[in-house]
C-alpha cells in the first residue's frame, strides 16, 4: 500500500518565509548573509548584529505578534546551517505507508531517550533506526561506559519482545544457545531446546548478546549462520543435513563488546564475525557530562561532591592513556555511579573510595604502586574539603530528610 504524503500548507509557508542570517566581519563592518547569499545588512540594527557576531549565533527574522513587524532574534548557528540545506518538497512525492511510519518513529526518536543516558542523540538515533531496519548492532566501547545500559533502554523504547544472554560468563555455549540431550527411562533420549532457540522464533524479538567478546569461539561458530543476513538459521547439530531453525522475521540482535588489549579475558573477535554488525561505538563521558549524570541519579548527594567524583574519574582515563601513565586503566562510569550511591548513604569519599576503587589497582611496587596514585589522587580532593559536606543541606530540609 502506498499513500501520499502531505505537507501543512500553513507551515509550508511559514517556512518559506523563514529568514535566517550569519554575521561576517568585513573591516569594522558588521555584514548580514543568507544562506543563499543574499545581503540583510541594512535590515538589521548595527548593535544586534555585532551582538550576533561576538557571541557566534545567527539572527532570525520573526514577526512580532503585537505589531505585525518584523524583528530579529539570536539563534545558534546550526540554525543557519539547517537554512542551508535544500528544502525536500514531499508533498506530491508517493512512498509506502510503512516507510512514514519508520520515519516519524525514527526522528522522534529523541523522545523516548532516557533521561539517565549519556548519548549523543546522532548516535542514539542511528541506533533506534538500525533496531528498526532489523540491523545486528554491536556496541563497543570502554567497560563500565554505558553499553548495556544503552542496549536495555533501546529494548525499553521498542516496546518488543525482548531476551538477554551474558555470553562472558557461559561455559558451555552449545548448552545456552542450542540446548541440550537428555536421557529418560521412560522417554528415552530425547533433545530439549535452549531459551535462544525460543529467542530466535520470536517474531520481532530484540536478542541481547551481552559481553561478545569474552564469548568462547564456539559461540561465534554458533552465531554465524544466526547472524548473516543471507541465512538467518541456527543449525541444531553439526552433521551434515542436522535440522535447523528459521530465525523469525523482525528479530534484532544487540551485542556488546569491549575491543582492545586493555581488557583482560577478551578475545580478539573474528572478522567474519564482526562483518555482520553495524557498529556503535560508545563515547567516554566527559567530567561534566559525568557530573551531570551523577546528579540526576543522586539529586540530594551535594553537587560539589560528585563533580569531585567525575573529575577524580577523568583524570585516572587521561592518566592511564598517558605514554608515562601510572596506572594501567581508568575509573569507570560504572565505578563512578557506585562510589556516588556509598556517598549518598552516608559513606565519606575516602570511605567509598577505599572499598570501591581502590582494590581495582595494584599494590605492587609500594610507594610507586598504581594505589598509592589513586590513594593520593583521593586525598587531594578529601583535603579540599570535598567530603565535609555529604548532602546539600536545603535539599535534605525542603524534603525532610534526616542523616
Amino acid at each position: 500500500m502506498r499513500e501520499k504524503i502531505q505537507i501543512d500548507k500553513k507551515r509550508k509557508n511559514n517556512n518559506m518565509n523563514k529568514v535566517v542570517v550569519k554575521i561576517e566581519m568585513s573591516g569594522n563592518r558588521y555584514n548580514a548573509f543568507d544562506s543563499e547569499g543574499k545581503k540583510w545588512t541594512s535590515e538589521i540594527g548595527t548593535g544586534t548584529r555585532k551582538g550576533a557576531y561576538e557571541k557566534g549565533m545567527a539572527l532570525e527574522r520573526r514577526i512580532s505578534k503585537t505589531n505585525g513587524n518584523p524583528y530579529w532574534w539570536k539563534v545558534p548557528m546550526s540554525e543557519f546551517e539547517a537554512s542551508s540545506i535544500p528544502e525536500f518538497d514531499v508533498s506530491s512525492v508517493e512512498i509506502p505507508s510503512d516507510h512514514a511510519e519508520v520515519l516519524n518513529f525514527i526522528h522522534n526518536s529523541y523522545k523516548l531517550k532516557p533521561k539517565g543516558l549519556v548519548m549523543k542523540e546522532l548516535k542514539w538515533k542511528y541506533l533506534v533506526r538500525s533496531a528498526v531496519r532489523g540491523k545486528n548492532i554491536l556496541m563497543t566501547g570502554p567497560a563500565g561506559c554505558g553499553k548495556t545500559m544503552a542496549a536495555k533502554s533501546l529494548v525499553n523504547a521498542l516496546d518488543r519482545p525482548d531476551f538477554y544472554f551474558n555470553l562472558g560468563a557461559t561455559q558451555d555455549p552449545r548448552s545456552t544457545l542450542i540446548g541440550n540431550t537428555h536421557f529418560d527411562k521412560k522417554k528415552g533420549t530425547y533433545f530439549s531446546a535452549s531459551l535462544f532457540v525460543e529467542a530466535i522464533q520470536t517474531p520481532n524479538a530484540v536478542i541481547l548478546l551481552d559481553e561478545l567478546s569474552r564469548a568462547h569461539p564456539d559461540a561465534w561458530n554458533i552465531l554465524m549462520t544466526v547472524l548473516d543476513q543471507g541465512q538467518r538459521y541456527l543449525r541444531l547439530d553439526e552433521a551434515d543435513g542436522s535440522e535447523t531453525v528459521e530465525v523469525a522475521d523482525g528479530v534484532t540482535f544487540v551485542a556488546t563488546a569491549n575491543i582492545g588489549n586493555e581488557y583482560t579475558s577478551t578475545r580478539v573477535m573474528d572478522k567474519a564475525l564482526m562483518d555482520r554488525f553495524i557498529i556503535v561505538e560508545m563515547d567516554v563521558l566527559t567530567d561534566e557530562e559525568e557530573h551531570g549524570l551523577l546528579q540526576y541519579m543522586f539529586p540530594h548527594v551535594d553537587s560539589d561532591l560528585l563533580k569531585a567524583v567525575a573529575e577524580i574519574s577523568h583524570l585516572t582515563r587521561t592518566e592511564s592513556k598517558s605514554d608515562a601513565g601510572k596506572i594501567s586503566t581508568g575509573i569507570s562510569t560504572r565505578t563512578s555511579v557506585e562510589l556516588s550511591g556509598l556517598l549518598y548513604d552516608g559513606f565519606g569519599l575516602d570511605e567509598a573510595a577505599e572499598v570501591t576503587v581502590y582494590p581495582q589497582y595494584s599494590d605492587d611496587g609500594g610507594v610507586d604502586s598504581e594505589r598509592t596514585f589513586i590513594k593520593q589522587l583521593v586525598q587531594k580532593y578529601v583535603s579540599d574539603g570535598s567530603s565535609d559536606d555529604l548532602f546539600n543541606e536545603e535539599e535534605i530540609e525542603a524534603n525532610n530528610v534526616s542523616v
